[in-house]
């Protein structure tokens, strides 16, 4: 891998001019020469200027070239050249420059008594080096599209970490380099730069810039300042990934390093216009972690902060295609890499999910969190929608201390009805832990067919009703205590062991036990348009799994209950949807030749389950008979069963089935 060659090339370049190695002579070693710049170890130095010749031969070897003060090194140097006189005063050399490790380079020097110039080329690169005799700590260095590779070794003095990965560079220099210190500055243009660190949590690729650089490195002192504009490219830190514009953005940062103990970094300027302008205070760790950070930015325009800025973390929570328009203001201090204090600003926020989970219209007002002394807020939006539900304007009135955000209770109209959040508590991620919710939740008097439309349900009706006294959010997953109670068809329907994975996130999964009591069966097969049958329904489905809100496992069982004084009256049609969707057919009595005469029949019992596991549902009835099951065990006259043959159901074809009985779909047939 090629090394540094640009401070290699300086070193080299400050210790042929040193006085000590200005004599000429046919030969010369040396075990070690020291300068400002460097060092060179076991030098060899052969002239051959044969008697009344215009010019002569000089070859230098070297086992280690070094320049700490640059992280620049080289090993096995050797470079060869014509040596001629130049008028006057002086000599110029010009050859093929070799290390180990990398391509042959071009190295023209020019010394007279006045001045030294070099230049090392290659292609396209040149590294030009110019240096007056009278000021011999301080030299010119100009690079033309140098390989940033070149640089690993500056980075590394800087950051042990990182490595370049890709680029190129522009810069011109003045450089003092003395026994007290290193100093460089001037302008640097970048071009398609690639940097990442060793576990990948930092990286850039195609970064341009243009910058003006401040660095000085003595003992136990570092000082880096630079300033300018950023155009193109992405980088990550962490869980933040930024696509920068090419429109450029303004920039600066000053750091200092005092020996290994990390960084300071007393000021970070951020500007990207209206979309984002951020001022910053920053420490690092010996190994690059952050220590502390204070933290102020201002967006005006929120519509491209989250392409350029948030997409990471908004993707990690499955909010990936999430439009936000308003704008925001954000204070924010970190100590210890622990959030100390958050305040959140929000103006005429809207968010909107085109997925059309949740829509939030008009957030408005502060958000204040604090890991210490107590603090307060409010939070609130004109209206939205969740997963289509309408609701209304709503008021959160948060309080903050000792690292967690509390929501005492808030109430939001919900179609029709109350939706209370009640002892809510959100703890921010720390100490690897990620972000954890506790809440306990209410609904009152919500309306069930408002519910029903917006999910695309048959037309049910009702009002729901529920209390979860507690529920838990951690690791993308909702746990809910209690239970969940649907006053619907004149009965309940109950939820229990609820639990939300993934609640918007990708292939979101809902986990339950369901309880039905009592339900009216007439009203329910009038909604479902699935004939009509009089009596009362109880039943359960345990273990009810949906993924993407499909369902994907459950073991259901429906069943008529025992209702005194409830006629049990059975449609034709509800008969044959029955039979069709369960692959039934009709056992009838002598009197099956009248079936076709009547347009309903009396039951004394019906009762169907399925066990749904690998898209294969597992029927069941009132009773089996080897592969047989009875769904309805008839009563009266004319009577008659139906019996189910085939008790292994593909899923994907009884859905098809019960979606084309309750559209009527379903031609009645008399066996």
């Amino acid at each position: 891998m090629a090394r540094p060659i640009l401070t290699c090339g300086l070193g080299l370049l400050a210790v042929l001019a040193a006085p000590a190695l200005q004599a000429r002579s046919a030969q010369l070693q040396v075990a070690r020469v020291a300068t400002p710049a460097g060092s060179v170890e076991q030098l060899r130095i052969n002239l051959d200027w044969p008697a009344n010749a215009e010019a002569g031969t000089l070859a230098l070897e070297a086992a280690r070239v070094d320049l700490p003060a640059l992280g620049g090194r080289l090993r096995a140097v050797r470079w060869r050249c014509p040596l001629q006189r130049l008028p006057g005063s002086g000599w110029t050399c010009a050859g093929a420059l070799r290390a180990a490790g990398i391509a042959p380079m071009r190295l023209a020097i020019r010394l007279d008594e006045t001045a030294l110039r070099a230049e090392l080329a290659r292609a396209g690169t040149r590294v030009q080096l110019a240096r007056e005799a009278a000021r011999p700590d301080q030299f010119a260095l100009v690079l033309q599209q140098v390989p940033l590779a070149w640089m690993q070794g500056l980075l590394e003095q800087a950051w042990p970490q990182a490595r370049f990965s890709g680029g190129r560079l522009d810069a011109t220099l003045r450089v003092q380099a003395d026994a007290r210190a290193m100093q460089a500055e001037g302008p640097l243009q970048f071009g398609a730069l690639g940097l990442q660190n060793d576990d990948g949590s930092i990286a850039g690729e195609g970064l341009g810039a243009r910058l003006q650089l401040r660095y000085r490195a003595e003992a136990g002192a570092t000082r880096v300042a630079v300033a300018g504009e950023l155009r193109g490219g992405e980088f990550l830190v962490g869980n933040t990934y930024v696509a920068l514009p090419e429109t450029p953005v303004g920039v600066q940062v000053e750091a200092v390093q005092q020996g290994r103990d990390g960084w300071r970094l007393p000021r970070i300027v951020w500007d990207d216009g209206a979309v984002l302008a951020a001022t910053a205070q920053a420490a690092l760790d010996a190994e690059g972690h952050l220590d502390r950070l204070s933290v102020q930015a201002r967006s005006d325009d929120l519509g491209p902060l989250k392409p350029r800025y948030l997409s990471g973390w908004m993707g990690l929570a499955g909010l990936g295609g999430v439009d936000l328009h308003g704008g925001l203001a954000l204070q924010a201090e970190v100590q210890d890499g622990r959030l100390q204090a958050l305040q959140a600003n929000l103006r005429q926020v809207d968010v909107r999910d085109p997925a059309g989970r949740f829509v939030f219209d008009r957030l408005q007002g502060d958000l204040r969190y604090s890991a210490g002394t107590p603090v307060a807020s409010v939070l609130q939006w004109q209206g939205g929608r969740l997963y289509g539900l309408e609701f209304g304007a709503a008021a959160l009135p948060f309080t903050s201390a000792g690292g967690v955000l509390a929501l005492p209770q808030a109430t939001v109209p919900l179609s029709g009805g109350r939706l209370t959040l009640r002892d809510a508590v959100i703890r921010p991620p720390r100490d690897g832990d990620g972000l954890e919710v506790y809440f306990g939740l209410r609904l009152a008097d919500v309306d069930f067919g408002q519910v029903a439309q917006a999910l695309a349900l048959p037309a049910f009706q009702g009002r729901l009703q529920g209390d979860i006294p507690r529920a838990h959010y951690a690791r993308d997953r909702i746990e809910f205590e209690g239970g969940l109670q649907l006053g619907v068809f004149d009965g309940r329907v109950t939820f229990t062991s609820l639990a939300l994975e993934r609640p918007f996130g990708t292939a979101p999964s809902l986990s339950a036990d369901i309880a039905l009591r009592g339900l009216d069966l007439l009203r329910l097969t009038e909604v479902l348009g699935f004939g009509s049958i009089s009596g009362r329904l109880d039943g359960r489905i345990d273990g009810l799994r949906l993924v993407d809100w499909t369902p994907v496992a459950f073991d259901a069982w429906l069943a008529t209950a025992d209702a005194p004084g409830v006629r049990r009256r059975i449609s034709q049609r509800a008969v044959q949807d029955i039979s069709r969707v369960g692959g039934a057919s009709l056992v009838q009595s002598l009197q099956g030749q009248l079936i076709a005469l009547f347009q309903d029949f009396g039951y004394r019992r019906i009762g169907i389950g399925c066990r749904l596991a690998n898209q294969v549902c597992a029927m069941s009835g009132l009773r089996s008979e080897g592969n047989a099951f009875t769904i309805v065990e008839g009563q009266g006259l004319p009577r008659l069963d139906v019996v189910g043959h085939n008790r292994v159901v593909d899923w994907p074809t009884l859905v098809e089935r019960l979606m084309a009985a309750g559209k009527g779909d379903v031609a009645p047939v008399i066996h």
